[in-house]
């Protein structure tokens, strides 16, 4: 049987971190990730301006800057004739005032290389967690099949859910969240941008005759978010490709061209919206963190930011103990302690932007009588740098441990 102090389940932005910061602290530590490789569409491209700091202050931000990416610099909102800036970035203090628009495998590989140069880091692909380990009630690692299908047991002092949305390890721990009404699924695809499109470096939100759909420009494409009502994705597909197409393109005035790019309903992509959280995060010999903990909501972006804030504070809390090979319970209520706020705060706001989609979807929402909120923002720029600010770096945003710095 192999063993290692902590195991990780899934090499995403918290399983990577977590593993990095770690290695970087002399802890042994192995990340297990199912997929061959990072290269999946439609996962959470943006990198906020606190883990630009983060990356900065892990000596990683120079060779990060060297990848191309279009600069997120402003969020905006159309409803019907009415467009509200719903977030100004260029208004938060510090040297990075825009979100990077970076695929998220770029990320991850920057991540797994800086991990992979730490003696104590391993990172096993193609790994595909099973099960957990269990002595006495305590979780003592995880059974897990290779890529050629051979079973195997890694031993671990303490064992790390950052398995995502559907947690594997948050199930077999008997961890249950507690789950918050959505009001949407969303339907992902991708076009090429067209010209004369809104400007590089936008979020572009649009409501109106009850339809919803965000487009992030990426430069040379927009990735693209349509909404639909809660549950409705089987009926709606039974409509002909063409009706999607028509939908898009009226929704955003673009040319047939660009939508007919669009072959079939295998290029839109069901995103099942759930958004929830686990009452308590940890069991004996196991911690869930990011999406595993606490299933956000699309809406924003900011689930790959609180993954990876989840998992700084965890290596700076938990690294001690684990060298010490003392870790226990309350090490583990520490982070989630630590991190509860910056969650709650994070849900709470999402349910606010959810009760904006309710009237859009319902074709309620009227431009020419904004709510409250949107009216301040229009009549106040000063609060899109304080909406900024929370969308961008957050309540509690975590600093790398002094260990692991570069």
């Amino acid at each position: 049987m192999e063993r290692t102090t902590c195991c990780v389940v899934g090499g995403g932005p918290a399983g990577l971190m977590l593993g990095l910061l770690l290695a970087r602290a002399g802890v042994e530590v192995t990340v297990l990730e199912k997929h061959q490789d990072f290269l999946r569409d439609f996962r959470g491209d943006t990198v906020h301006p606190s883990t630009l700091r983060l990356l900065d202050e892990l000596g990683l931000g120079e060779e990060f800057a060297r990848i191309p990416f279009p600069r997120l610099e402003e969020m905006r909102m159309q409803i019907e004739g009415t467009t509200v800036v719903m977030a100004d970035l260029r208004r938060i203090p510090g040297k990075h005032k825009y979100i990077a628009m970076v695929p998220q495998w770029d990320f991850l590989g920057l991540l797994a290389k800086a991990a992979a140069a730490e003696p104590a880091f391993t990172l096993r692909m193609c790994t595909a967690v099973t099960g957990l380990r269990k002595e006495g009630g305590r979780v003592t690692g995880v059974t897990y099949v290779d890529e050629d299908g051979t079973p195997g047991e890694i031993a671990a002092d303490l064992t790390v859910g950052c398995d995502g949305r559907h947690s594997l390890v948050r199930r077999e721990a008997g961890l249950r969240p507690e789950e918050f009404e959505v009001p949407m699924d969303v339907w992902q695809v991708r076009v090429d941008a067209p010209r004369g499109g809104v400007k590089e470096g936008r979020v572009f939100a649009r409501f109106g005759g009850g339809q919803a759909a965000v487009t992030m420009d990426r430069g040379t494409y927009y990735q693209t978010s349509y909404l639909i009502e809660k549950g409705r994705d089987k009926e709606l597909r039974d409509h002909d490709i063409q009706w999607f197409r028509d939908r898009l393109g009226g929704f955003f005035g673009w040319e047939p061209e660009v939508t007919d790019a669009i072959a079939s309903w295998d290029d839109v992509k069901l995103l099942e919206v759930t958004m929830g959280r686990l009452p308590r995060w940890y069991a004996g010999g196991v911690l869930c963190i990011g999406d595993a903990a606490h299933t956000m909501s699309p809406v924003g972006g900011v689930g790959v930011n609180l993954a990876v804030q989840d998992a700084v504070a965890a290596a700076r809390i938990l690294a001690g103990p684990l060298r010490e090979g003392t870790v226990c319970v309350h090490d583990l209520a520490r982070v989630q302690k630590r991190r509860e706020l910056p969650t709650s705060v994070s849900q709470k706001s999402q349910m606010g932007e959810h009760a904006l989609l309710r009237q859009a979807l319902a074709g309620t929402l009227d431009g020419n009588r904004l709510p409250a909120g949107l009216r301040l923002l229009r009549r106040v720029p000063f609060l899109r740098g304080v909406t900024a600010y929370v969308g961008g770096v957050g309540v509690r945003p975590e600093h790398a441990p002094d260990f692991a710095r570069r």
